[in-house]
């Protein structure tokens, strides 16, 4: 696949996301008879202090070149310890008119989906939509047995088709700003997942389809499917995302144009560009994406969840700030590693020439 297309990057600052609470609404911190209090921590582990370039008093920086504050850099030790200590169950299937949420088995296992099926408006992004893709985010975030979440829609030729224009022509200008809003909070939602996900585009993704695509960690298209930011078409901008994470995702000069165009493109020249990881022909079953999606999963489920996982909130919140406390953030999240049982396993399996096992503590 030909190199994505890449830009010289500004440092900006780094916004970070306030830790989303456990269901008892008690934040990271467990409390009851013998629970620890907020001051201390499980198995006698202190938070990495904050590098120096971090505190305050360190000397200034560019304004948009500083790094993320010691409260956030704690809410990153924080967030770690938290995917350690989590564990709500299995995620088990659960049946809603427009979204399902399975678990495979076997081989499979570890492996989550969010089935979009929502066929007579070829899974177009209503209000009842949108609010089952919620619930199944709410689901499988705390659901320590999953490993990757895959979104894949069971409308044969769409992914998703982006807004639903029809519904959106019904609401008032307050309505049509507060919904879409929602929407945005929706892609935000999915892209903080603290696990892998992995788009499989086997038709349509256009306007907030796309979005929801580029909210995933990874894409994966089948060459005759058609993607595109197409709002401008409509009299509208991309509102969920797409101005953000496209130029992420090729680069500011190839983003503009294909929002200021509203370009429609397929598989093959979303590859070209790397808007999508894989681009794959086309199956008579329809379906050639999602299996590609899942061998892809496949390759993920071996490896160790927590430093994977660590993995993916270094990246992303590396990415928002200049290098150097990219690599601060970098260090944060090594140091959760550090003291997990799968790190042990790893470096038993090596000396031992075995393949690891890998359990996620």
């Amino acid at each position: 696949m030909p190199t994505p297309t890449t830009n010289t990057r500004r440092c900006t600052t780094m916004a970070m996301v306030p830790p989303r609470p456990l269901p008892s609404g008690r934040g990271t911190t467990e409390r009851g008879p013998g629970a620890k209090g907020r001051s201390e921590r499980p198995g006698g582990v202190k938070p990495p202090s904050v590098p120096p370039l971090l505190l305050k008093g360190a000397g200034p920086a560019p304004a948009a070149c500083r790094g993320p504050s010691p409260r956030a850099m704690m809410w990153l030790w924080r967030a770690g310890r938290g995917l350690l200590r989590r564990g709500h169950g299995g995620a088990a299937p659960r049946r809603g008119a427009e979204v399902l949420v399975s678990a495979a088995g076997g081989e499979s296992s570890g492996i989550a989906e969010i089935l979009m099926n929502r066929p007579h408006a070829r899974n177009s992004l209503g209000k009842v939509f949108v609010n089952e893709l919620f619930s199944a985010l709410e689901q499988l975030r705390f659901d320590e047995k999953v490993r990757v979440v895959v979104f894949k829609s069971e409308v044969k030729g769409v992914f998703c088709a982006g807004a639903d224009l029809k519904e959106r022509a019904q609401m008032d200008d307050a309505e049509v700003g507060h919904f879409v809003k929602r929407l945005r909070n929706l892609m935000d939602e999915i892209a903080a997942l603290p696990v892998p996900t992995i788009a499989a585009i086997d038709g349509y993704a256009l306007g907030g389809g796309l979005e929801l695509a580029l909210a995933c960690d990874l894409r994966v298209a089948a060459s005759s499917a058609k993607m595109g930011l197409i709002e401008t078409t409509r009299g509208l901008l991309p509102g969920a995302g797409g101005t953000q994470r496209l130029p992420r995702c090729v680069g500011i000069g190839l983003a503009k144009e294909l929002i200021f165009t509203g370009r429609q493109i397929d598989g093959q020249q979303a590859a070209s560009i790397g808007l999508v990881n894989h681009s794959v022909p086309q199956n008579n079953e329809g379906d050639a994406a999602y299996q590609r999606a899942l061998t892809l999963a496949k390759e993920i489920l071996p490896q160790a969840p927590f430093a994977v996982k660590m993995g993916k909130l270094a990246i992303n919140r590396g990415m928002e700030v200049d290098i150097a406390s990219g690599m601060a953030i970098e260090g944060m999240c090594y140091a959760q590693n550090i003291p997990t049982r799968d790190r042990q396993e790893g470096m038993a399996a090596f000396r031992e020439k075995r393949l690891p096992l890998f359990t996620g503590k």
